[in-house]
């Protein structure tokens, strides 16, 4: 795993090829967020794993990777039914499947707990990401966990690479990667909000 090259001047930020702050969401349509721009942001956040450059966080970008990829197999097999993340599942249900929608389910979660880890660092500039990413862990995935994955996660959390050395690879202005990330998380977010909102309707059930 590779850190994404940052351009001169720029940030992480700039290097995503689909950002959170630019996902459609239709408030008309009971905030329906768009599913391409959304799986293509989704899929843009995981290399920000790269960027904690330690083969302990694998597991936790593949389990992303792997969520994304149920939702695209379902948008690919039903695209007219799935132009937006809150249809592609209510669609797939009522096939009496749903991968994609117990996908989105795991992938909100891999984003909440990557969003609160990171919100919070910054937020905090004296903690270091290992104190983070646990308590962002202990809040948002670990309670779904069973007693062999909680070893793997945990082992990752205590993998983080300093604070100074993970920012110095976002970035060389840290002020500017800080600001842009700021927006960035407020944007995922809002998302994550909604969509947990939106996994518990009866909707989102199986």
């Amino acid at each position: 795993m590779s850190a994404p090259a940052v351009p001169p001047g720029g940030t992480i930020v700039d290097t995503f090829k689909q950002s959170f702050v630019d996902v459609p969401i239709d408030a008309q349509k009971g905030n329906a967020i768009a599913t391409t721009e959304f799986l293509d942001a989704a899929e843009s956040l995981t290399t920000i794993f790269d960027a904690l450059g330690s083969v302990a966080f694998s597991p936790v970008k593949s389990d992303l990777v792997g969520n994304i990829k149920k939702l695209r197999e379902r948008q690919l097999a039903a695209p007219a039914e799935s132009e937006n993340v809150q249809d592609l599942c209510r669609n797939e249900l009522k096939t009496k499947k749903h991968t994609a929608t117990e996908g989105l389910l795991w992938l909100v979660r891999g984003l909440e707990f990557t969003c609160i880890g990171l919100s919070s660092n910054i937020e905090k500039p004296s903690d270091e990401l290992a104190d983070s990413f646990r308590g962002a862990y202990g809040d948002t995935l670990k309670p779904h966990h069973g007693f062999l994955v909680k070893p793997i996660f945990s082992a990752a959390m205590s993998a983080c690479p300093y604070r100074k050395d993970f920012y110095a690879k976002l970035g060389a202005d840290e002020k500017k990667v800080t600001r842009e990330l700021r927006v960035y998380l407020d944007a995922l977010k809002k998302i994550v909000g909604i969509l947990k909102g939106f996994l518990d309707t009866k909707d989102a059930k199986w």
